[in-house]
């Protein structure tokens, strides 16, 4: 049976319509990456998933040394907006992200055994729980060791988007960090899926390529051209999901790799070596009676 809760989560991944996410659904016979690739075999969505999904309130955190060699993200969630404007909160999560920036914890649950002001990282949420009288928690975190070169951070819209960037450099210097940290103003923008085309996995790249074969061939396009066809959207696919081959937000003539190999002419070798991203809630759905509800009456309308 296809529910309009799946509905709902069909169309916050691809942006698709209402009945389009029904239809493509039923033909997948509930099976939602099924769906999804029928929508992008008919045009009807794009290859970069959507992060509609409802967001549950709290904060990005970041953290990085003085000497650029260490960084630390978090993730402290909370029910409500109210809550993760207060001070307290946003304190708890600073201190959090440089807790992370040091930490030898593996886990969440190891995390929060870490030493904090006489007590764990648990206990100061469960206290600051008990205080204000909401539930709290550490979703996630990630520490970053850059002994051969420099970190630099970025917070969006005061901790709805937080990134961290590592470069390898030959120097570690402010001018280097500047250049890290143009690359994670990028990186919050736009949220690449890799790296580097090297690292696309090749079971995703052989999927890519077969829905823009059938895309093609729905165009009534002949099959001496397919193939062309097909390469041609790789191509645009590695601009849009591998960070190195975007357009530089800051100057789109540019790839995000010229960019980088442009700088490093004035300020010696760089290389991005990694990056990871963290947008508040993103996977964490809320519950909505009353949307689902109209979700199923306009199904209803269009059976």
């Amino acid at each position: 049976m296809i529910t309009a809760q799946m509905v709902k989560e069909l169309r916050d991944k691809t942006g698709a319509g209402m009945m389009d996410s029904k239809k493509a659904l039923t033909q997948a016979e509930g099976n939602m990456e099924r769906a999804i690739e029928i929508l992008r075999e008919k045009g009807l969505a794009s290859a970069a998933k959507k992060a509609g999904r409802i967001a549950a309130d709290g904060v990005v955190a970041t953290y990085v040394s003085e000497d650029m060699k260490q960084g630390g993200m978090i993730e402290f969630n909370c029910e409500t907006d109210f809550v993760s404007l207060n001070e307290e909160f946003k304190t708890l999560a600073n201190d959090f992200a440089k807790i992370a920036s040091t930490t030898n914890a593996k886990t969440v649950e190891e995390f929060k055994a870490e030493a904090y002001n006489g007590s764990t990282v648990g206990e100061a949420i469960t206290a600051l729980i008990a205080k204000i009288g909401e539930n709290m928690d550490l979703r996630r975190f990630v520490k970053f060791d850059a002994q051969d070169g420099a970190i630099a951070s970025y917070i969006h819209m005061g901790g709805k988007i937080g990134v961290l960037v590592q470069l390898k450099s030959e120097n570690a210097n402010e001018e280097v960090q500047k250049v890290a940290k143009d690359v994670a103003m990028h990186v919050a923008a736009t949220n690449p899926a890799f790296l580097s085309k090297d690292l696309v996995d090749q079971e995703s790249l052989e999927k890519e390529k077969e829905i823009y074969r059938v895309q093609a061939r729905n165009e009534g396009k002949p099959e001496n051209i397919v193939e062309k066809m097909v390469m041609g959207r790789i191509s645009k696919y590695y601009k849009e999901a591998v960070l190195l081959e975007q357009p530089f937000v800051k100057n789109p003539d540019l790839s995000v790799s010229k960019f980088v190999e442009g700088e490093a002419k004035n300020l010696g070798s760089m290389e991005v070596v990694r990056y990871v991203r963290f947008e508040k809630g993103e996977g964490i759905e809320k519950k909505e009676e009353d949307f689902a509800a109209e979700v199923a009456a306009q199904m209803n309308q269009g059976k």
